[in-house]
């Protein structure tokens, strides 16, 4: 490509440069490194597993800008969601390692989905490297106005008395609201109905519409809770929330050890030059403290949570023996 096509294609001389090294050093056949030195020399793609509206898609958005301007580039945002969040974690399992495919998931992908599809076509343990933790997210449970319960503990004894008889969404078989209800569901010895959606947008909106009685909402409810369309309950973390300090938590109500928070987060494809993931790494972690994307995660309801790699990896691994627990104990599978 010479100098005039680069022009007229808006590219910078700094661009230009990134380009004309990546050429370079594939024509010689140069290692990784020298590779992940020219990156990124284009557009950079976060492929989101779960469907626009959810809190995957609006924290992968919150970042986008603060990347694009700290690397240079265009990032996009693609959602692609289906089969629990399989759909979107494949395509970028199956992508080329080269730091211009990222995935935006919850940590159910590596945590959660193993234990509930047992023929995935696709290993996230081995098939995707963690690049960054992004956010942990809360679950809070909500009902509509007019459901017959002012707290928890009457809440709690409404699902006791009418066994069966309610029901509530979740964004699909296996994700952190679903579990969240689960875990309620066995540790407090009730059953109602699950009713799962294909993201957090659409079992809110049937919520909304009367359609289904509660759900564990991972943050995408609060302007309605805000403005009196729903209302909250409880919190399924271990601590209170800061936009809601008055509200407990369902271990205050009596769910000794409750704890159905999740972290969301980046990964890459497996083999991805070392040098791009810590500079992924480096640049979210900065993006994390800026206002945008901070004020996007804590207004979901959730904390913004910098992590190297390894710390991610490692909190991955921690939740995967939780939730997997739950799972065996409740027979939870995929859809």
């Amino acid at each position: 490509m010479n100098t005039i096509s680069l022009r007229r294609i808006g590219a910078r001389p700094a661009g230009r440069r990134a380009m004309l090294a990546v050429v370079a050093a594939t024509a010689l056949g140069l290692p990784a490194g020298v590779l992940a030195q020219a990156w990124p020399a284009k557009p950079i793609k976060i492929v989101v597993n779960f469907p626009p509206g959810g809190a995957a898609d609006q924290i992968a958005r919150s970042l986008a800008q603060p990347l694009q301007e700290a690397l240079g580039q265009p990032v996009v945002v693609e959602n692609r969601s289906g089969a629990g969040g399989n759909i979107g974690g494949e395509a970028v399992a199956r992508a080329a390692p080269d730091g211009y495919t990222l995935l935006m998931s919850s940590g159910g992908m590596v945590s959660v989905n193993p234990h509930i599809y047992p023929k995935m076509s696709f290993d996230p343990g081995k098939d995707l490297v963690p690049v960054a933790a992004a956010a942990r997210v809360l679950v809070f449970l909500v009902t509509s106005p007019a459901f017959p319960a002012k707290d928890a503990k009457e809440f709690l004894a409404q699902l006791r008395a009418r066994p069966g008889k309610l029901s509530f969404g979740s964004p699909g078989n296996g994700s952190s609201p679903h579990l969240a209800a689960e875990m309620m569901k066995s540790q407090a010895k009730v059953f109602a109905t699950h009713v799962p959606y294909r993201g957090a947008a659409p079992a809110l909106t049937d919520l909304l519409a009367g359609q289904v009685d509660f759900l564990f909402d991972p943050g995408v409810a609060i302007p309605h809770i805000k403005a009196g369309r729903l209302k909250l309950l409880a919190v399924g973390s271990p601590k209170r929330s800061p936009l809601f300090p008055d509200v407990p938590t369902l271990d205050e109500v009596g769910l000794k050890g409750f704890d159905a928070d999740t972290i969301f987060g980046l990964y890459a494809p497996a083999g991805t030059p070392a040098a791009i993931v810590d500079r992924l790494n480096r640049e979210i972690n900065t993006a994390l403290s800026q206002p945008g994307p901070r004020e996007r995660i804590v207004a979901l309801g959730g904390e913004p949570t910098p992590m190297t790699p390894a710390q991610f990896h490692d909190k991955a691994m921690e939740d995967a023996e939780r939730f997997g627990k739950l799972i065996r104990e409740r027979r939870i599978v995929g859809d």
